[in-house]
């Protein structure tokens, strides 16, 4: 190599490490400020904008990329307010002294209780309209399986589009995958406790989920910082679900058992109204709970993702050990491998463990600080994502098994879509994880894999829902 191709060499890779160190800085402010109540998600993405102009002009006048952004951060009055909670929050970062002044002035936007307050209370009017039907919750599961999601996402679809103040195109967009598939799964003559129709019921909650995302969004859900976004919003809000739903059970209890006490039985108002409208209203709250109530969950969520992941890593490497005892029982008893290790249930349950998996890697990725460096978790989860491959693929030898041994099923071709999704998810996000924590790669690498891999799952739940039942003939 010549004295020059080494200086060219040797300049790329000091632009790339300092172009690497701003945009770790404008990925920790952008983090911040677009996950506050201060500012919408779309004036937080024109802000990044100007903010970018901003650093490129100063560094062509001759600032430094440090100077450049301090600098750049301090212009940006309409952030003042955020700016300083900011600063006094990362006391380290070096534009505090830029940004902390005096006290504050700037007012806050209203937090939107009134408006889930009242979504919420819309979502539970209309769960129970098919009651003036004749449907009623606990007598006909199979209508609500089907159409619980279309009946309470809306309203939580809803509080975001009024929030974000989307704009009509993104509200078509948001609309239209509702109506759409509010038509099918009332449409399609299912037969009564058919695998299809418990197919399309679960797979039309996921695609109307990811669909629920889109308002979320606010439309910009090309966006991988949008869509990651939206994976630690879904992390968030199940939590915040989870805690509604001990409370209210809690109080599902006591109502009855007060009631009992003086002899009258409340099970029918439990079942019939305080669980249906309660489970409703509890989906829009727990959305406005993330959104106004970021400080609590945030010191809630990291904690439990760190809790679970050796847990879980622990449960899968057990599995493994139990599936090849399995296999090698199966070689000395003349049991087939379909008999021990292919059990439907088996099956389902690893099934279940694997998505489980994904979501605590997705939720530890949305949470990460992107600027830190690999460290002992990051180990730990490369070993979980090679645990969750093999265990996937002992899944996928016994699936085939099954199929060819006793052919076909709405059921069977589903979770073998699923776990050949899965096969290709964690394969790219064990490759890139290794790749990081030997640092070859940067953090974002590993970021948008996850992220551009959303619309895949979309697709799938979208093919299984609207496909598959007319496949099978509704059975």
């Amino acid at each position: 190599m010549t004295p020059a191709e080494h200086d060219a060499g040797r300049d790329a890779k000091h632009n790339a490490d300092r172009d690497a160190a701003i945009e770790a800085q404008i990925e920790q402010w952008r983090r911040y400020v677009s996950r506050s109540e201060a500012i919408s998600p779309g004036d937080a993405r024109e802000l990044e904008g100007h903010l970018r102009d901003q650093i490129d002009g100063l560094e062509a006048s001759g600032l430094s990329p440090d100077e450049a952004f301090l600098v750049a951060v301090g212009r940006l009055g309409k952030l003042d307010e955020l700016s300083r909670e900011f600063a006094r929050e990362h006391s380290e970062r070096l534009w505090k002294q830029l940004v902390v002044g005096d006290a504050d002035t700037a007012p806050r936007r209203a937090n939107g209780l009134a408006l889930a307050v009242g979504l919420a209370v819309a979502a539970a009017v209309v769960v129970k309209i098919p009651a003036l039907f004749g449907i009623r919750f606990g007598a006909d599961p199979e209508f609500y399986a089907l159409n619980l999601a279309v009946l309470v996402l809306p309203f939580l679809a809803a509080y975001f589009l009024v929030r974000r103040h989307s704009a009509i195109a993104t509200v078509i967009a948001v609309g239209v995958p509702f109506v759409i598939a509010a038509v099918l799964l009332n449409a399609y003559p299912f037969a009564p406790d058919g695998a299809t129709m418990m197919l399309a019921a679960l797979h039309a909650a996921v695609a109307l989920w990811l669909v629920t995302g889109i308002a979320y969004a606010d439309g910009d859900w090309r966006s991988d910082r949008a869509r990651m976004d939206f994976i630690r919003f879904t992390g968030e809000w199940f939590i915040y679900l989870v805690l509604i739903a001990l409370g209210g059970g809690v109080l599902a209890a006591l109502t009855m058992g007060v009631f009992s006490a003086i002899g009258l039985d409340a099970g029918w108002f439990v079942q019939e109204w305080l669980v249906p409208c309660g489970f409703a209203g509890a989906v829009v709250i727990a959305g406005w709970l993330v959104e106004a109530k970021q400080s609590v969950i945030e010191n809630i969520a990291p904690v439990l993702t760190k809790l679970f992941t050796p847990l879980f890593t622990l449960l899968l490497l057990a599995l493994i050990v139990a599936g090849f005892v399995q296999f090698g029982r199966s070689g000395t008893t003349g049991e087939s491998d379909i008999e021990v290790f292919g059990q439907r249930d088996l099956l389902i349950i690893f099934d279940i463990v694997l998505v489980v998996v994904l979501g605590l890697l997705l939720y530890s990725l949305s949470a990460r600080d992107a600027t830190q460096p690999p460290g002992w978790f990051e180990r730990l989860q490369l070993l979980m994502l090679v645990a969750a491959l093999v265990v996937d693929i002992l899944v996928l030898v016994a699936m085939i098994s099954r199929i060819s041994e006793f052919g076909a099923s709405p059921n069977k071709l589903a979770s073998l879509g699923l776990n050949l999704i899965l096969l290709v998810n964690l394969s790219g996000a064990a490759w890139l994880q290794a790749r990081f924590v030997m640092g070859r790669t940067a953090f974002g690498r590993v970021e948008r894999w996850q992220t551009a891999y959303v619309p895949v799952y979309l697709a799938w739940a979208t093919i299984v829902t609207v496909v598959f039942p007319p496949l099978f003939g509704f059975v």
